[in-house]
């Protein structure tokens, strides 16, 4: 039975075993149970033999069994579709009609019926797959198609895709440069002990000011509203959606001062605590914006009131279910613990009565938790137009994460769109030998294909507001992601249309005049990377990745980075400079439970060697300040190196790299982790790291003039 059992994991898209991402790359084999448990959720039954040569017929015959697709996914230089007709039809019995969907016209084309000899007998009637080539040249973007047949209407979806995604003309033809920037980090005089929008629409400012050019953010989706501890930006509750905390209370119109009376000395506490103290900004914030919302409801404000209408209306269905979710969660977490997935099964299903029932009964709830969301993209929205008044010539570079929370209004709202019982996560490899639990949602590619891709469409289209560039998280899962079952320590990859994903995408791209970049740390698909380039979807390339042998040897010198990429020091998830430096990272892992003594001692002796790596490739680049030359070799327990950080970030500046990425937690000299992957809050605060000069007095700091002044040499 193995054999049938592969079978049909192959063609439904499950790996039977895999090779991790390591040095020395190792053999997975998935077990049988994990196979059959992905097939079976995919739609096709594997319990025993019988069952799993029924769903290998069901399988193939699958295309046979409806007209026509509900997407075909095509480039514009060869636009074709086919559809499944009884052969005793004749072609002359066919009218297409073929709309626009940018425009909302039709479309006169010009087009041939060509016999694919592809033939399939079902019962008694033989079918055959006719294509239709389209000979008109269409713009790149969505039509509607309409075949008649005999009387009898049949629809589908003709996605007409670019040969590459939009390449942003600053970056194609010339060198970038700006910051990576964890929005939430930012301190400021003003702010309410979390960055909001405002401080984003001042360091707009500031970029405007020392010239730079691009922004990179942090995932700016919303997070669970009853549990603000809940703080990864990667793991939000919708991905279609803005986080409330970011909103400026001070801003909003119908905020009054006198609302903050008893709190105001509260806010001193937030704006000097180290850590930022979610679970207790996020509530003061709600409940400002509950009593600024009692003053929008009531006054009946015209032009705020249409501007929340309109609003509304273009968010549409999916704002109504998020405020739905937000709402009766709010209300269930009081008794019941679990998320969504333990709540009563009448509540489960958002269209169902007791969902309706439950809304109309808490509907000013519903309204506030929608309001939110207007001030939110109001404001943010407002600090995204200093992008072309200050200069900015690509702005912001957003971030996409790869997935959405299991327990999120996304997963609630379309349940049957995501793999049931499961979450997605990362294979094992050298750091992790378990692999990594996401708990993230993994689209059904079946299902999403049904729907024509339109979550993934949406999503995409939220993400690229405001946004010259965006960062595709775990890039590869356009093509596979790992997805493990909610009772098992391991899983498998699950196969996706790696093409129709990578040409909407492109689509996206080009509509929305958004540069793309893909984030592909990890185990990489052979062949992935070279059709990202095709597709002119730059990389990632950070200063401690690009090393020769595998990372124990040379920097690689600047002119050798990957030119079609966004370069930096770091990221998030790896240790700032002068933490590097020092080997406090290694500490935290030993001091955790993460590493044993012998790892620890080996780190320290490779991270030696690694700064001495590190020096050489700065004096060959002659990168140093010039009133700041290199002293020594700075060994451990000498003083950290003078002018080090304007040493490095002019080294990853002046690289081949179109865009260079500067972090202010390298320039400002901080020596903690903004994110330990692996961990959750309970032996390290994610996500909850201030930088340590607040906006106001950020260019007034001689770190930060002096690198500036280091970078812009560089570029």
């Amino acid at each position: 039975m193995d054999g049938l059992l592969y079978q049909l994991a192959d063609k439904v898209g499950v790996a039977t075993s895999f090779r991790d991402g390591g040095l020395i790359p190792k053999e997975y084999k998935v077990e049988d149970k994990i196979i059959r448990f992905f097939v079976e959720k995919l739609g096709y039954k594997a319990g025993n033999e019988e069952e799993i040569k029924k769903s290998l017929a069901d399988y193939d015959k699958r295309r046979w069994q409806k007209t026509l697709e509900s997407i075909n996914v095509v480039e514009y230089k060869d636009i074709w579709f086919d559809a499944v007709v009884a052969s005793t039809i004749p072609t002359s019995e066919f009218k297409l009609k073929v709309f626009s969907r940018q425009t909302g016209q039709q479309i006169d084309v010009n087009y041939e019926i060509f016999d694919t000899h592809d033939r399939h007998t079902i019962g008694k009637t033989e079918y055959i797959k006719w294509c239709f080539r389209i000979y008109n040249w269409l713009e790149v973007g969505y039509y509607d198609v309409e075949l008649e047949i005999k009387n009898n209407k049949y629809k589908m979806v003709l996605a007409v895709a670019p040969d590459t995604c939009y390449e942003n003309p600053v970056i194609k033809n010339s060198k970038v440069w700006g910051y990576a920037l964890q929005l939430y980090s930012v301190r400021s005089d003003r702010n309410w002990g979390v960055g909001d929008f405002t401080d984003l629409g001042e360091f707009i400012r500031i970029c405007g000011r020392c010239g730079a050019d691009i922004i990179g953010l942090n995932p700016l989706n919303v997070l669970t509203h009853d549990f603000p501890e809940n703080a990864s930006p990667y793991c939000s509750i919708s991905r279609l959606f803005l986080n409330p905390i970011y909103i400026d209370i001070q801003k909003v119109p119908e905020f009054r001062n006198e609302d903050m009376n008893g709190y105001w000395e509260k806010l001193d506490e937030f704006r000097n605590s180290e850590l930022i103290k979610y679970e207790e900004i996020y509530p003061l914030k709600v409940k400002m914006l509950e009593k600024a919302y009692e003053r929008f409801a009531a006054e009946k404000n015209y032009d705020r009131q249409q501007a929340y209408k309109e609003f509304c209306k273009a968010k549409g269905e999916e704002l109504e279910k998020l405020a739905a979710f937000q709402t009766l969660y709010e209300e269930k977490s009081k008794k019941i613990w679990g998320g969504w997935r333990a709540w009563e099964e009448e509540y489960k299903n958002p269209a169902s009565k007791a969902v309706k029932d439950f809304c109309i009964e808490h509907q000013n709830r519903v309204e506030f938790f929608k309001f939110m969301q207007f001030e939110a993209d109001r404001q943010f929205n407002e600090a995204c137009t200093l992008i072309p008044q200050c200069g900015l010539k690509v702005g912001l570079y957003r971030d996409l994460a790869v997935g959405v929370g299991q327990d999120s209004a996304e997963l609630w709202a379309n349940s049957g769109l995501f793999i049931k019982e499961s979450g997605a996560g990362a294979p094992p490899d050298a750091f992790f030998t378990t692999g990594q639990r996401w708990c993230l949602g993994a689209f059904n590619p079946y299902v999403l294909k049904d729907v024509a891709y339109e979550p993934f469409i949406k999503i995409l289209r939220s993400n690229m507001q405001n946004a010259g560039a965006l960062r595709i998280d775990h890039v590869m899962g356009l093509m596979r992601l790992y997805v493990i079952p909610d009772t098992e320590d391991f899983g498998t990859y699950i196969r996706y249309n790696f093409r129709d994903m990578i040409n909407i995408l492109a689509i996206e791209s080009c509509l929305n005049k958004c540069h793309i970049v893909g984030e592909s740390i990890g185990n990489v698909p052979a062949g992935f990377l070279e059709a990202l380039d095709e597709k002119h979807i730059y990389s990632l390339s950070v200063l401690w990745a690009e090393r020769q042998d595998s990372g124990w040897g040379d920097f690689s010198k600047p002119e050798a980075y990957p030119e079609k990429a966004v370069t930096s020091v770091g990221t998030h998830d790896m240790s700032p400079l002068r933490m590097w430096w020092f080997g406090y990272d290694i500490a935290i892992m030993k001091d955790l439970g993460l590493a044993n003594n012998d790892d620890t001692i080996s780190a320290y002796h490779k991270r030696e060697t690694d700064r001495r790596l590190l020096l050489k490739a700065m004096d060959e680049a002659k990168v140093w300040p010039e009133d700041k030359p290199r002293q020594g070799d700075y060994l451990y327990g000498e003083s950290y190196p003078e002018g080090i950080e304007e040493a490095v970030n002019r080294y990853v500046a002046s690289s081949a790299s179109k865009v260079f990425l500067a972090q202010l937690e390298d320039i400002l000299h901080v020596e903690k982790l903004q994110n330990l992957p692996g961990t959750d809050i309970d032996k390290h605060p994610n996500w909850r790291r201030k930088l340590p000069v607040s906006l106001e007095k950020l260019e007034g700091d001689i770190a930060y003039i002096r690198n500036v002044a280091a970078i812009k040499k560089a570029r």
